[in-house]
C-alpha cells in the first residue's frame, strides 16, 4: 500500500465509486459480502488498492496546502517539480492563529511589524505525491490556494 487505507466514513461518502472499482474486478455486492466474511485479507487488499487510488487522484489534482499552527501559518504551492512555501509568524503575544479572532485581526493587519513573512521553495526530494501526502499526514490540508496567492501578492 503506497498511502492509507481510507476511513470507514470516507469508504461510505465514496460507496458508488467503490461499488464501480469492485464491478470492474468483476466482483457484485454479493460476492464482495462474501469476501468480506470468507476472506478478509482479500478484502483488505481490495480496500487497500481502492484507497492508493483515491489518494493519486485527490494528490494529482492538488496544488495548494496549508497547516495553521498555534504561532504559523504555511501555505504551499505544488508544482510538477518543486514545492513553494510562505511561512507567516506573528512575533507577539497572544496571537494564535487556529483562534478565528486572531486570524482575523492577521488578515486586517498583514503589515503590521509584528508579522514576518518567508518564502522559499525546494525541488521535490521524493516522488511529488508522496510528499504532499506527507504534508498531509502531518496536518495540511488541501486548498484552493486564495490565502496563498493573497499572502504572495502581498509580499511580492
Amino acid at each position: 500500500m503506497k498511502y492509507t487505507q481510507l476511513t470507514k466514513e470516507q469508504f461510505e461518502e465514496l460507496h458508488e465509486e467503490f461499488a464501480k472499482f469492485l464491478a470492474t474486478q468483476k466482483i457484485d455486492m454479493s460476492e464482495w459480502e462474501k469476501i468480506k466474511t470468507n476472506e478478509p485479507e482479500i478484502a483488505d487488499e481490495e480496500l487497500n488498492l481502492f484507497s492508493d487510488l483515491v489518494w493519486e487522484k485527490v494528490l494529482n489534482s492538488t496544488n495548494y496546502l496549508e497547516h495553521f499552527s498555534k504561532d504559523s501559518l504555511n501555505l504551499f504551492k505544488c508544482n510538477e517539480t518543486e514545492i513553494q512555501r510562505i511561512v507567516v509568524k506573528v512575533n507577539k503575544q497572544n496571537i494564535n492563529f487556529l483562534d478565528k479572532n486572531d486570524f482575523n485581526w492577521f488578515l486586517d493587519n498583514s503589515k503590521d511589524s509584528s508579522i514576518e513573512y518567508f518564502k522559499g521553495q525546494k525541488a521535490f526530494s521524493k516522488k511529488r505525491n508522496t510528499e504532499i501526502f506527507e504534508l498531509i499526514q502531518q496536518g495540511s490540508v488541501v486548498s484552493k490556494g486564495e490565502l496563498y496567492e493573497a499572502v504572495l501578492k502581498m509580499i511580492s
